[in-house]
């Protein structure tokens, strides 16, 4: 297993609207091996193939307190959406950033699992909001995408801040 590099906002690559998987393989096993040690990692309850620069349909998440109960969804497709809810959410390609995000209270999705056999679930609370979350980057789109241009400017330049002070001195961009 390897930790992957977690892209970050406004990286152009987090974009890109992921492909269905296709090959139930060794390769994609290990992708989602690797993918989870890295949620864990980083300290994440939520992580899309596309945030590590992987353009396949592939979503991880774990939300339980034990973090001992990971979730795998590949090709997910959203059958039910129903409710509203606000939640506080956060992102691993945004990070330090949180802002309130209007999201359905329940889904009901169709996946497959990593062997490709086909399930339905249905999810509500931090579930639900966690899978909408992973799946909006499947298509390209972030949690900032929910803000006001004006605040997601601010997002922007608070994160360029932060690269800048995080780099060495003398180095460049």
């Amino acid at each position: 297993m390897a930790l992957m590099e977690i892209l970050e906002f406004p990286d152009p690559r987090l974009r890109t609207v992921a492909k269905p998987v296709e090959a139930f393989d060794e390769a994609l096993s290990a992708l989602v091996r690797d993918m989870l040690e890295t949620m864990y990692d980083e300290k994440g309850i939520g992580l899309a193939a596309t945030q590590v620069n992987v353009h396949q349909q592939v979503l991880v998440m774990d939300t339980s307190d034990s973090r001992e109960s990971p979730r795998v969804f590949i090709n997910p497709r959203l059958l039910v959406a129903d409710g509203v809810q606000t939640y506080e959410e956060g992102c691993l390609s945004v990070p330090g950033i949180y802002a309130n995000v209007e999201r359905a209270e329940q889904v009901r999705v169709e996946a497959r699992d990593v062997e490709g056999e086909r399930f339905e679930v249905e999810l509500e609370g931090l579930d639900a909001v966690c899978l909408q979350h992973e799946m909006d980057h499947l298509q390209g789109k972030l949690f900032v995408d929910y803000l006001s241009p004006l605040k997601r400017q601010m997002v922007r330049k608070k994160l360029e801040k932060a690269r800048r002070q995080a780099m060495p001195a003398g180095s460049q961009a």
